[in-house]
């Protein structure tokens, strides 16, 4: 090295900086050389470890699958804590004229506990369910179903007539332990403290959770499950916080408080001002303005709910309301579902005009109040109408512009705006109204099951005919689509029932609007399409990764 260094001394001044400049070009080139070799020849893979932190809207009460909500706190957790059967069977076979169906789980599948999970949990579980004292969501998905114990593995499921739909049924049922919950009496499953510090079988296990003096519980934090059976998720931890408003959400973002979060409404997308990345997922679900006949003559006569139809303007709601991130629904099936039929979509587009004449031509005229009227029976009839819209955001803007485009033609529409609880427990339950505007979500994309929203026998609490719609031929077709396993035959079939509930107007069929998730961009893995729920954003959580390492290919 010193004979080096007594030549560099020998150089010139200029020289030793052309000699300098040299070893610096050599050094930078040999450098640049090295990482483009290293860039061409490998690439980042996704590796374990990392903590991502979701902020959630509203509460959780019951982390529990047989008590908790299809939506919501409880179910997001529920989904990241519990498995379903589809991840636990070794084989599904249907037999017996497709009326029974066995289930054999896979071997050495445990709790986060260290208890094994054996046929005994899936069957008191089912018991659970079925039970009126545990008021259970899923109670009626599963009635007359009996349950029998073929080995420590295996169950034998017996359906009272047999029913298409069910394997989806099955597939997504979540199981819960029997040494923890058996002893319990079901009219005391809401009490035990395992609802709020679950023992779960899913990709991730219950850490801890937090809550203040008022009860309010301010977030969930959960470790990897190392005993889960299915893929190993990336992600070491997660923590779910809870806010009670989307604008706290937003500042919670925006601050760094939160790596991300769901259903944003699409107006507020502007008010995130940090980088980040928006997921679009289709759910399969609709909204739509339902009339009950029942509460209004006027509403028994199909001109008037052809008119009102008329007088709707979907596309104008789905720009202002959903900044164009909603789809346009039409009939009783939405767009991606098995099923669904585009060439029954109804015709009704939008017209004041046609609205106008078809009023005209029943002889209803425009009063001194801008109130369309009409003597029937010898007594004055008004086309005024009582609305019940939940105080969703999107849903009262929608019930604006509905109101203000229906006034052009004479339609006077009275809003009752109530907090969504306050309608699912009175006018849902009652059915206390002339129109309401509601939901209608379904299980997944793959049972197109119309029986709870439009078979007759569901026109009163608990079912969700809220159009309080009757039609044999209707009720004939459901039944059969429930129970034909040919898919040619169920699809004509379900062609037919479309048609038929679109052509009889029981209800105006609204938006089925995006579910929007955000996040920092440093979250990847999230690939899904299309959602069952808003809490399926993390059936496949086992792929979602923050942390990255460059491996030689």
């Amino acid at each position: 090295m010193s004979f080096f260094i007594q030549i560099f001394k020998n150089f010139s001044r200029y020289e030793q900086m052309i000699f300098v400049a040299a070893i610096l070009v050599l050094i930078s080139s040999t450098a640049f050389a090295a990482v483009n070799f290293i860039s061409q020849n490998s690439s980042l893979k996704a590796v374990s470890g990392g903590e991502y932190i979701e902020g959630v809207l509203g509460q959780p009460s019951f982390i529990n699958p047989v008590l908790a909500l299809a939506n919501g706190p409880d179910n997001d957790l529920t989904e990241l804590i519990f498995s379903n059967i589809s991840n636990l069977a070794e084989s599904l076979k249907m037999s017996d004229g497709d009326k029974t169906w066995d289930v054999r789980l896979k071997e050495n599948l445990f709790w986060d506990d260290g208890e094994k999970i054996t046929s005994d949990d899936i069957i008191s579980t089912i018991k659970f369910v079925q039970d009126p004292d545990s008021r259970s969501p899923q109670a009626s998905m599963w009635q007359g179903v009996n349950i029998e114990r073929v080995s420590e593995r295996e169950v034998k499921l017996t359906l009272p007539e047999p029913y298409v739909f069910f394997e989806a049924t099955l597939k997504d049922f979540r199981v819960i332990p029997k040494h923890i919950y058996g002893s319990i009496p079901a009219a005391n499953l809401r009490l035990s403290d395992y609802n709020l510090e679950p023992i779960g079988d899913g990709p991730y296990r219950f850490l801890s959770f937090s809550k203040d003096r008022s009860g309010f519980i301010s977030e969930y934090q959960l470790i990897r499950n190392e005993r889960f059976s299915g893929q190993k998720p990336y992600l070491e931890k997660i923590v779910l916080k809870f806010y009670s408003s989307e604008d706290d959400l937003i500042k919670a973002f925006n601050s760094g408080a939160i790596d991300g979060f769901g259903g944003l409404n699409e107006k507020n997308i502007s008010k995130i001002n940090i980088n980040h990345q928006i997921f679009e997922l289709r759910m399969p679900r609709y909204y739509g303005l339902f009339f009950n006949p029942d509460a209004n003559d006027l509403l028994k006569d199909k001109n008037i709910r052809l008119t009102l139809t008329y007088a709707t303007d979907r596309k104008k709601i789905i720009e202002q309301v959903f900044d164009g991130q909603a789809m346009a629904v039409n009939g009783p099936l939405i767009i991606g579902m098995k099923g669904y039929d585009p060439k029954v979509e109804s015709q009704e587009d939008f017209s004041l005009d046609k609205a106008s004449a078809v009023l005209a031509a029943s002889d209803w005229k425009i009063n001194s109040d801008g109130v369309a009227e009409k003597n029937i029976n010898k007594e004055v009839k008004k086309l005024e109408f009582d609305l019940v819209v939940p105080q969703i955001p999107f849903l009262v803007e929608t019930a604006n512009i509905i109101k203000d485009d229906w006034s052009k033609i004479g339609v006077k529409l009275n809003l009752s705006v109530q907090p969504a609880d306050e309608v699912n427990n009175g006018a849902v339950k009652t059915r206390n109204y002339e129109m309401i505007m509601f939901g209608n979500i379904f299980g997944n994309y793959d049972s197109p099951d119309l029986s709870s929203f439009w078979h007759s026998s569901e026109r009163f609490y608990p079912g969700l005919n809220l159009s309080l719609y009757q039609n044999q031929a209707a009720d004939n077709l459901i039944q059969a689509v429930r129970k034909d396993f040919n898919d040619l035959k169920r699809q004509a079939e379900l062609s037919s029932l479309q048609s038929l509930i679109i052509a009889d107007q029981p209800a105006i069929f609204l938006f089925s609007p995006n579910y929007i998730y955000v996040a920092e961009n440093s979250l990847k893995g999230i690939d899904e399409k299309f959602i069952a729920s808003a809490s399926e954003r993390f059936k496949n959580i086992s792929n979602w990764y923050v942390e990255t390492a460059r491996v030689f290919k």
